[in-house]
């Protein structure tokens, strides 16, 4: 067992531990921002005068216009659903984001973060159009159903690291986890949370493929990023 965890979680709890101990929070400053705006719209939006404000900036639906639902994509990130304790959302972007933060670096992190996001909003309005019959469709009424928040965000970017750091079993079983999510409670978020998974697999697939071609080094897992 103690092999299996070297072999599986080392490189990455290296990875981690070091930035922490050399740099303390000073490593995660976003994440530590994403938890606080995550906190700030979950109080707003329970306020009588700010759900309506934060629906109108952050909550994305498959019937909204496309150029409205990019527009609000990227603060969707951080608006926690209303359904769920607002403690595990906020646990899961401390988590998820402040590893990605340290071992991919803000501007990827953020850039996954966005393209896991994406992919579940894009693939919402595709299962609509495709009708509930079809492969991966989706009934009509889930038009109106918000975005999973950060959610897709931290599945996907939780699978673009372990995949980063050969964490392959950690990997997997995130992807098993969301597959029987679905099997076992069939909405919209667990099909979109595979979605983003599929978003960033299809981003490792071309990072490694890359990586192979003549002229590229091969290296284990990446460096520190500031």
């Amino acid at each position: 067992m103690r092999a299996f965890a070297r072999r599986e979680w080392g490189a990455l709890y290296a990875t981690v531990r070091t930035a922490l101990v050399t740099r303390g929070w000073r490593a995660v400053p976003m994440t530590l921002a994403a938890v606080c705006l995550t906190s700030l719209f979950q109080l707003v939006q329970n306020q009588d005068w700010g759900y309506q404000l934060v629906q109108d900036i952050g909550s994305v639906r498959a019937e909204d216009p496309l150029w409205l639902a990019l527009l609000r994509t990227p603060l969707s990130l951080f608006v926690p659903a209303l359904d769920l304790p607002v403690w595990g959302a906020l646990a899961q972007v401390l988590l998820v984001f402040g590893i990605a933060e340290i071992c991919l670096g803000r501007p990827r992190t953020l850039l996954l973060a966005y393209v896991a996001t994406l992919a579940g909003t894009l693939y919402a309005r595709v299962g609509i159009a495709l009708g509930p019959d079809a492969f991966l469709g989706l009934p009509a009424e889930d038009a109106q159903v918000v975005d999973t928040g950060p959610s897709a965000a931290v599945v996907g970017l939780a699978v673009y690291v372990c995949f980063r750091y050969r964490a392959y079993v950690t990997a997997a079983m995130v992807t098993a986890a969301m597959v029987v999510e679905v099997l076992f409670k069939d909405n919209l978020a667990g099909k979109e949370h595979l979605a983003a998974i599929a978003a960033v697999l299809l981003v490792c697939l071309v990072t490694r493929y890359r990586s192979r071609r003549p002229g590229t080094t091969r290296s284990g897992a990446p460096p520190i990023h500031s």
